[in-house]
C-alpha cells in the first residue's frame, strides 16, 4: 500500500472515529436519548472504527470493500432519518419508532444540520474514501 493510500485510509479511519465519539457525545454526556434509526446507524458506524484500524495495521486495501458497504448502508439510513425530520410528506406517514419519535430533532445548526445529517456526512466521506481506495488499487494493480 502506498503512502497516499495509507493517508487516504487514516482520514475515513478518523472521521469514523469522530462520528462514533460525537455520537457518544450526545447520548452520554448531552443526555440525548437515541431513536430507533439512531440505533440502526451507530450499528453502521461503531465497526467501522474497528475495521478500518485494522485495515490501517495490516495495510489491507480490501478492507475498503467492507468499509464501502457499511458506509453505504448507513447512508441509505441516515438519509431516510434526515427525510423524516425534515421533509413533510415523509413526517406524516412515519411510523412510531419507540420511546424517542425518528421525527425529533436535539440539534438543529443552521436549519438543516441535525444528528442524521452529521451521520449521513460521515457515512458520504467513509464511502468515497473506499472508492478511492478501491480505484487507486486497482490501477496500481495495472
Amino acid at each position: 500500500m502506498n503512502k497516499k493510500l495509507e493517508n487516504i485510509l487514516l482520514f475515513a479511519w478518523l472521521t469514523s472515529l469522530v462520528a462514533t465519539l460525537g455520537s457518544l457525545y450526545f447520548s452520554q454526556i448531552r443526555q440525548y436519548e437515541p431513536c430507533t434509526l439512531c440505533w440502526y446507524q451507530r450499528i453502521f458506524m461503531y465497526p467501522l472504527v474497528i475495521i478500518l484500524l485494522i485495515g490501517m495495521i495490516q495495510k489491507d486495501v480490501k478492507v475498503a470493500v467492507y468499509s464501502a458497504v457499511l458506509s453505504l448502508i448507513g447512508f441509505c439510513l441516515s438519509a431516510y432519518h434526515y427525510a423524516l425530520q425534515k421533509l413533510d410528506f415523509f413526517a406524516e406517514a412515519a411510523p412510531s419508532c419507540g420511546r424517542i419519535p425518528c421525527t425529533g430533532e436535539y440539534i438543529n445548526w443552521f436549519g438543516f444540520v441535525t444528528i442524521p445529517f452529521l451521520a449521513g456526512t460521515a457515512f458520504v466521506i467513509i464511502f468515497i474514501c473506499s472508492l478511492v481506495i478501491l480505484i487507486q488499487a486497482e490501477e496500481d494493480k495495472s
